[in-house]
């Protein structure tokens, strides 16, 4: 007997289809080879911080500025009755300052240690990032920011380290005024 071509091409694709579908699915990637971060942007460039550091994102309003701290504190607010500072990681990484702008927002970053806000240009969300694409910052790359930084994604996403940001004796402000 002659069977249609078409016929013995539809049935090898079903059982190739039928083969695939009785394997057993593949084991989910393994708990703590990604990593969730929230996505932000910083005069320009994209950031990344590790979630579980991360309270809440806040509209920043009500900022009210504080005499005699380093430029990098731009001031406190008031989130829920809880007075927060508030850190410009630009002024305090040496990145060019956009300004402040409507949208501004304000990522509140803790640990058991600290609880403070950092300001946001805008904020894009939270994704998973696998730890196998992030790769570490060029040699070429110096000054305090690299100090912060855990590395950089294929796209391009500073992953920032938030435990060491918040763990720096540089980022409190303990002046003595006479």
């Amino acid at each position: 007997m002659n069977q249609d071509p078409i016929v013995l091409n539809q049935a090898a694709i079903l059982k190739t289809r039928a083969r695939a579908l009785a394997q057993e699915p593949k084991k989910a990637a393994q708990a703590g080879t990604f990593l969730e971060i929230i996505e932000f942007c910083l005069a320009s460039e994209t950031y990344g911080i590790e979630a579980v550091f991360v309270r809440e994102i806040h509209p920043l309003k009500d900022l009210t500025p504080l005499p005699g701290v380093p430029a990098f504190v731009l001031g406190i607010t008031n989130v829920r009755g809880k007075i927060l500072s508030v850190v410009d990681l630009k002024k305090f990484v040496n990145l060019p300052d956009k300004g402040l702008g409507e949208l501004n927002k304000m990522i509140i970053i803790r640990n058991s240690r600290m609880e403070f806000g950092i300001l946001a240009d805008a904020v894009l969300g939270a994704r998973s990032v696998s730890l196998d694409t992030i790769e570490p910052l060029p040699a070429t790359v110096t000054g305090i920011g690299a100090d912060y930084v855990k590395g950089v994604t294929g796209e391009h996403v500073i992953i920032l380290d938030a435990q060491g940001i918040l763990d720096d004796e540089r980022i409190i402000v303990n002046e003595v005024v006479a």
